[in-house]
């Protein structure tokens, strides 16, 4: 267990200085204020005059060690923003925890989850290469493969939004939160379609109740849409016919002729017909997932997919033959047992399927997910996930011609790494990058999904729709309301 002794000076840090020290103590509870723990870090400041020192001590109890960093701000405390001093406490920490456990992380202090956005706003302003490498490096620590990296896909993105209208135009979220089953991993608003599927029209209802609603409040503000994306859950899970039904009400009442990409998540391959298919080539989705996570059947046996590798295989050849020309495929490193090997031969399957895109996802403990709440459970099967791992499989997306366009991190990812999406020409997800850049208004429509509303000046409000499904049905005018005071607001 570690400690946090955080001075009131902390206020608005705490989360900051827990990330980092997790970065470095994956496995360690961190408590603030419990001042027993065999490990203690402390954070105090002394004032002299206008100045201020901030005195970072590094306690190992048992073993009567002490380690101390003094950062002095050498302007006015009160002249300093608090984002620098932050940066300031947060190299401290870094440099004490790096010498203690002779870790260095990739990223460096960066712990959140969309470091992409450093040199994407800096390219806007006119900064060269190597003054946004410097700030990184010098700022935060970072590493100089994330900083070449970061500095590549902002440069990608930049060129994929050009033709994005921020102020005129918004994308389209619509969540389907059924399964065939719950993964290991899941922490989504999921549910396991054989016990809701009583409830699935009245979802549908409620659904196209609510995109009707959009389209009104929308309408008045002459916004046009970009993107439509449908995730979940695995919107497949649904039959033909509810499928039809409501991309009919999506593509009747919107007007989607300035639409740049409608993507449909069929991520589980046992929920995918050709009769599905057909209807969504009717109603014009251009990009589909079908995501494996792995190639390892035995891993698909623990995580609680129930499919096999086969079925994966030949759910790709059926939508390719289907007519589908972008297909993307999602694997996940870190997970339960798998090996650097298990990954390689993942990489190697996906190299003789030619997926038009991948995204490789560092595996993240999740609070409400199964493998977080039944850790103890799965204690014998190790997460194995390095910068090795991560960089076999950027050499394989690259051999493949697929190049980074996107990438986000999340709390408690193994390795302490990232998310990239890798693309062929003219492939990129186009809605990935709005969603993590948060750029452009996205309206959210389905149990769970989150609606952001982005202003001229880069402010963001939100507004969530409650999760539980039934809940969903029976207030669905309330969501309807949120999603008014949100737009029109």
């Amino acid at each position: 267990m570690i400690g946090l002794k955080l001075e009131p000076l902390m206020a608005g840090f705490e989360y900051d200085i827990y990330s980092l020290v997790k970065a470095f103590y994956p496995k360690e509870e961190i408590k603030t204020n419990f001042l027993e723990a065999p490990l203690l870090l402390e954070i105090k400041s002394q004032q002299q005059n206008d100045q201020i020192a901030l005195v970072i001590i590094w306690s190992e109890l048992l073993e009567k060690l002490e380690e101390q960093r003094v950062v002095t701000i050498s302007e006015p405390a009160q002249k300093k923003d608090r984002k620098t001093i932050k940066n300031l406490i947060k190299q401290g920490i870094y440099q004490i925890l790096s010498e203690r456990t002779k870790k260095i992380l990739p990223w460096g202090t960066l712990t959140g989850i969309r470091p992409v956005k450093i040199p994407y706003f800096m390219l806007e302003e006119g900064r060269k290469d190597e003054e946004i490498s410097d700030f990184m490096k010098r700022t935060y620590l970072t590493g100089k493969e994330k900083i070449a990296l970061s500095i590549e896909i902002a440069k990608k993105e930049r060129e994929l939004l050009s033709k994005i209208d921020y102020q005129n135009g918004y994308s389209i979220y619509i969540g389907i939160p059924f399964c065939p089953t719950r993964c290991l991993y899941c922490s989504f608003p999921s549910y396991p379609l054989k016990i809701w599927e009583k409830r699935v029209e009245q979802y549908i209802n409620a659904l196209c109740y609510e995109l009707e609603a959009v389209f009104q409040i929308m309408q008045t503000q002459k916004k046009r849409i970009h993107t439509v994306y449908f995730g979940g859950g695995t919107p497949t899970t649904l039959t033909p016919e509810q499928l039809g039904r409501l991309l009919e009400k999506l593509v009747i009442t919107f007007d989607l002729k300035d639409n740049l990409e409608f993507t449909v998540e069929a991520g589980r391959p046992d929920s995918i017909t050709k009769d599905k298919l057909s209807v969504l080539q009717q109603y014009g989705v251009n990009r589909i997932s079908v995501n494996p996570q792995t190639m390892n059947q035995k891993t698909l046996d623990l995580i609680g997919r129930q499919h096999t590798t086969e079925q994966t295989k030949e759910a790709f050849w059926l939508v390719r033959e289907c007519g589908f020309t972008n297909i993307n495929m999602d694997i996940i490193t870190g997970l339960p047992g798998e090996t650097k090997e298990d990954m390689e031969f993942t990489m190697q399957e996906l190299a003789k399927l030619k997926p038009d895109s991948v995204t490789v996802h560092s595996l993240a403990l999740k609070r409400a997910s199964r493998l977080k709440e039944q850790q103890e459970q799965y204690a014998d099967y190790i997460s194995r996930n390095d910068e090795k791992i991560t960089a076999m499989t950027e050499r394989y997306a690259r051999e493949m011609g697929l190049q980074p366009y996107y990438l986000y991190r999340q709390k408690n990812m193994t390795g302490n790494l990232e998310n990239v999406g890798y693309a062929s020409a003219g492939k990129a997800g186009i809605y990935n990058i709005l969603i993590m850049e948060e750029v452009q208004t996205i309206v959210a429509c389905g149990a769970g999904s989150i609606s952001k509303r982005v202003y001229p000046d880069g402010c963001i409000e939100r507004c969530e729709n409650v999760k539980d499904v039934s809940q969903y049905i029976e207030r669905i005018g309330e969501m309807i309301e949120r999603k008014r005071v949100l737009l029109e607001g």
